[in-house]
């Protein structure tokens, strides 16, 4: 993994990772195996959130996206670019981006946030992976274990 930052930025928060090429390249394999498997006939070269504006898998847009994206909670937050050539992981559910068009992920994939230039025409989208309801708790209980220990190291342990 390369610390290198090309420019990148994202409110709020921090950007600890750049990925590599071969690292974009897998997410992106990962994510549209999560919410990409009925996009044939759908462009999607253009952008990855045709997927959503199609119809082609349920989603949330618009402020109602925007107002469940809010209350999304995980142990850090990945960001990949729409043009498949950068991604990045940051501390805090990102509110914005120097990208124009960008995907907003956990790293189990447990949901996805599509910002699109279009937003507030198309855009942007919520949507939920299948197994939400578990992978969500998976990424509550990280969470929680995470905050748990911060605790604790503040009084002292080790």
């Amino acid at each position: 993994m390369s610390t290198k930052h090309q420019e990148l930025e994202v409110q709020p928060g921090v950007i600890s990772i750049q990925y590599s090429d071969a690292e974009v390249t897998a997410l992106l394999v990962q994510w549209l195996e999560a919410f990409g498997e009925n996009r044939h006939g759908v462009n999607t070269k253009a952008y990855l959130w045709h997927i959503f504006s199609a119809g082609r898998y349920p989603s949330a847009s618009g402020s109602a996206a925007l107002a469940q994206y809010k209350l999304l909670e995980a142990p850090e937050f990945i960001v990949l670019s729409n043009d498949r050539k950068l991604a990045f992981k940051t501390n805090l559910l990102p509110m914005q981006s120097s990208l124009s068009d960008y995907y907003v992920f956990p790293s189990n994939f447990a949901w996805t946030m599509a910002f699109t230039h279009e937003d507030g025409w198309l855009g942007p989208y919520l949507v939920h992976h299948k197994d939400f309801s578990k992978l969500n708790e998976a990424n509550l209980a990280r969470l929680r274990k995470a905050r748990e220990a911060e605790a604790a190291r503040l009084q002292g342990w080790r």
